[in-house]
């Protein structure tokens, strides 16, 4: 890495809320198929329902999450971050062997310890350490289906794989 080059920030300070971000390999689409959604809101589920996070808001975008959340404890030796990225590239390795295909060759890396990779290694992590900042990112998070490279739903609380519909009207339909 070029001593100039900014590294993204992908450490979380468990206790803390942080708004955070993670991007599927190399952009591509794998979140649009609501079956790799669901494996995503299973994930955060289980790991909240082991009281090992708490999910304030989220979005599942065609390539990206973006999570508003606070990590509470280690999950075993890993990172609660660490555990729901593992677990869900493996349930995503499985969904694409079950379809056959040749989509899987699309996460194919070359690395000793791993033969696909579903997550770039970059997450973001930005910590809300104040009221403004945490509703500027919450903002940002539900109006993202809307932007004009995405145009999924003419209003926020139109998009299923969002909190907008809790925070709008109150609605909790998708668990967590």
């Amino acid at each position: 890495m070029n001593l100039f080059e900014s590294k993204r920030k992908s450490f979380m300070e468990i206790g803390e809320i942080y708004f955070w971000t993670a991007t599927i390999n190399n952009w591509q689409l794998l979140l649009q198929p609501d079956e790799y959604k669901k494996v995503v809101i299973d994930s955060l589920d289980h790991l909240s329902n082991k009281g090992k996070i708490d999910v304030f808001a989220f979005i599942i975008m065609p390539n990206h999450i973006h999570l508003i959340w606070r990590t509470k404890e280690l999950n075993g030796k890993e990172s609660a971050q660490g555990s729901f990225l593992k677990f869900t590239a493996h349930e995503f390795r499985k969904i694409l062997i079950n379809e056959g295909g040749n989509a899987l060759s699309n996460y194919s890396v070359d690395a000793a310890n791993k033969e696909y990779e579903f997550w770039q290694r970059d997450s973001l992590a930005v910590h809300l350490y104040t009221k403004e900042v945490a509703y500027q990112k919450l903002d940002y998070l539900h109006n993202n289906p809307l932007t004009d490279k995405w145009r999924l739903v003419n209003d926020p609380c139109d998009y299923k794989y969002s909190t907008s519909r809790f925070y709008e009207k109150g609605i909790k339909d998708l668990g967590l």
